[in-house]
C-alpha cells in the first residue's frame, strides 16, 4: 500500500499506509488524523479537507476539476499547491506523497 505523510499545521507528522482507490481524505479520516474535517464526507461539496500538496507531487495528483476549483474558493489561505484531499485518489504512483494541512479548515 502507498505511504502518505500527513503534516499538521504545527508540524506533527503522521505516515500512513492507505489502500489504493481511497482518497487522501478517506485515509486521514479512517485513521483519525487531525486537521482534515471532511464535513461533506468526500462529495466535493465543501472545502474542509483542504491540503497543500508538497513538492513535485502536485503534478502526480492530477488536475483540479472545475468543481474542486469552485470549492477551494471557500477555503482560507489557498495557495497554488492547494487541493481538496477528497479529490486525490490514492494509487501506487502516490507512494511517498506528502500533504500539509492548513491551520484551520473553517
Amino acid at each position: 500500500m502507498p505511504k502518505i505523510t500527513y503534516i499538521e499545521h504545527d508540524g506533527a507528522e503522521h505516515v500512513l499506509e492507505v489502500k489504493n482507490g481511497l482518497s487522501v481524505m478517506e485515509g486521514a479520516v479512517k485513521n483519525n488524523i487531525p486537521g482534515i474535517d471532511a464535513d461533506c464526507g468526500g462529495a466535493c461539496a465543501c472545502a474542509t479537507c483542504h491540503v497543500y500538496v508538497q513538492g513535485d507531487w502536485l503534478a502526480k495528483t492530477g488536475e483540479k476539476s472545475a468543481m474542486e476549483e469552485s470549492m477551494l474558493d471557500f477555503a482560507e489561505n489557498v495557495e497554488d499547491n492547494s487541493r481538496l484531499s477528497c479529490q486525490i485518489k490514492v494509487s501506487d504512483e502516490l507512494d511517498g506523497l506528502t500533504v500539509k494541512m492548513p491551520q484551520s479548515q473553517h
